[in-house]
C-alpha cells in the first residue's frame, strides 16, 4: 500500500507526539503504513507512506538516487554563483552534497497559505527555488541554500520520484 499525504506546516513525520507538536495519527491514515524519509516540522508538503519496507528503503537509501523536488522561499536574491554552486554540490559539516538541479522560479500558482505566514522583511528581497535533490541527509535544503547564503523562508517538497503532491491540500492524503 502507497499512501501520498501532503504533510502541514508544524507536523510531525512520525506517529507519536513529542514536545507538543501534532504526529500523523491526527490524520486519520491505513493501519500499519509508515513515512518513506521525513520532513521537518518546520517544512511542508509531499510526503509518502507505506507498509512495504523494500520500498520504504529503496525511498530513503541514497544509492537509489530517487529524485526529490522542493520550492524553497529564500531570503535573498539568489546569485548565478550561488546557483551554479548548488547545482555543483556545496560542501557541508557532514560531506559534500551530490549536484542538485536549482533553477529560481515564480512563486507557485496552486500554493495554499502558511499557517503562520512567513516573516517577510521589507528591506530584504526574497525569491523561489526549484530544487531536487537525490540525497536525503537531515535539514539538507535548507543548509545547502544557507551555505550559499539563501536562508530559508518555507519549504514545500513537490514530488518524491514519480509521486507528486497535484491535488493534495495540506493534511490530505489518498491512497493509491
Amino acid at each position: 500500500m502507497i499512501v501520498l499525504l501532503n504533510k502541514p506546516m508544524n507536523m510531525l513525520s512520525q506517529f507519536t507526539s513529542e514536545g507538543g507538536w501534532l504526529s500523523l495519527a491526527a490524520l486519520g491514515l491505513p493501519k500499519g503504513v509508515y513515512a518513506a524519509g521525513r520532513l521537518d516540522r518546520d517544512s511542508e508538503g509531499l510526503l509518502v507512506l507505506t507498509d512495504d519496507g523494500k520500498l520504504q528503503a529503496r525511498i530513503t537509501d541514497p544509492k537509489a538516487k530517487t529524485a526529490k523536488s522542493y520550492f524553497a522561499q529564500v531570503e535573498g536574491t539568489p546569485s548565478n554563483d550561488a546557483l551554479t554552486a548548488l547545482c555543483r554540490g556545496v560542501p557541508l559539516k557532514d560531506g559534500p552534497t551530490k549536484p542538485a538541479r536549482v533553477e529560481e522560479v515564480a512563486a507557485p500558482d496552486w500554493l495554499w497559505p502558511r499557517d503562520p505566514p512567513v516573516r517577510i522583511r521589507k528591506t530584504v528581497p526574497d525569491a523561489w527555488l526549484r530544487l531536487t535533490i537525490t540525497e536525503g541527509r537531515n535539514r539538507q535544503v535548507r543548509r545547502m541554500c544557507a551555505h550559499v547564503g539563501l536562508p530559508v523562508l518555507r519549504l514545500i517538497r513537490c514530488s518524491v520520484g514519480d509521486w507528486t503532491l497535484d491535488g493534495l491540500a495540506p493534511g490530505e492524503w489518498r491512497q493509491l
